[in-house]
């Protein structure tokens, strides 16, 4: 995978060079996104068909606010980003219930503390197919294609029996969406909308960002937005239902 993401890299930097005597950017974004929680996991074993556990119901899981960081570079109508997003969630709940995780069996009463850990990374390539930047404030809108990379592990472990079970996870999910880029103020105040989905066999993951910044200096923007990310995947053994959504602030560094 980090192969793929390298030669996807060079690709859409080849695709920006010839558009480098228009406008050049580059730069950096730091998020902070403060997203509520709520969701399932499914894991079976062989024949052994899981429990559809609820995050917060069953297993105490809490919302938790993660940092992310973004590297971007454009030139003219093209434009590449890499958003790298470090996801950990854990609970401690007694059960109310039995419940099958990865073929074992957790019973009513027994105390468990639960794990969901992955990294999350997101390539973004978009061209725009609309550029109307030097009418009024500015306008455009871009096709957005991107690869989104989660690579972690779910467990539950009892601390009554001792039950200690993990299943690892890898989904790199192709998605396809638009960007809507409005100048609300010259240069000043800016507003965007991008949303990219996927739908296949019946799994269905989608993901919407909604954004307006402000820059007081001409290398500096300073953001507030919302986004929210849903998955309802059935891969290799796991389900994953669950809906991440919240709103962020961002500070932008470019040149």
């Amino acid at each position: 995978m980090k192969k793929t993401y390298l030669a996807l890299s060079l690709l859409l930097v080849a695709l920006l060079l010839p558009a480098s005597s228009l406008a050049f950017e580059i730069g950096a974004r730091g998020y902070y996104w403060f997203p509520s929680l709520d969701g399932k996991v499914k894991v079976d074993e062989a024949s052994i068909i899981g429990t559809t556990i609820d995050f917060e119901k069953d297993l105490g899981i809490e919302d938790e606010n993660y940092p992310s960081v973004e590297v971007f570079l454009g030139g003219g109508n093209h434009h590449l980003s890499l958003t790298y997003t470090n996801i950990e969630y854990s609970g401690r709940k007694t059960l109310t219930r039995d419940i099958i995780f990865g073929g074992e069996t957790y019973s009513v009463s027994d105390t468990v503390t639960s794990s969901i850990e992955y990294k999350m990374m997101d390539l973004h390539y978009q061209y725009d197919f609309l550029n109307l930047e030097n009418v009024l404030a500015g306008f455009s809108l871009g096709l957005v294609f991107q690869v989104k990379y989660l690579d972690g592990e779910v467990g539950l472990k009892s601390t009554t029996t001792g039950i200690d079970e993990k299943e690892d996870f890898t989904f790199p999910i192709p998605m396809i969406g638009l960007n809507l880029h409005m100048g609300i103020l010259a240069d000043i105040l800016e507003a965007r909308l991008r949303g990219t989905a996927i739908g296949y066999g019946g799994n269905t993951i989608y993901e919407l960002m909604a954004d307006i910044s402000w820059t007081p200096l001409p290398f500096l923007d300073i953001h507030g937005g919302y986004k929210r990310f849903v998955i309802d995947i059935d891969e290799d053994d796991i389900v994953f239902d669950y809906d991440m959504s919240g709103p962020y602030v961002a500070l932008t560094l470019s040149f």
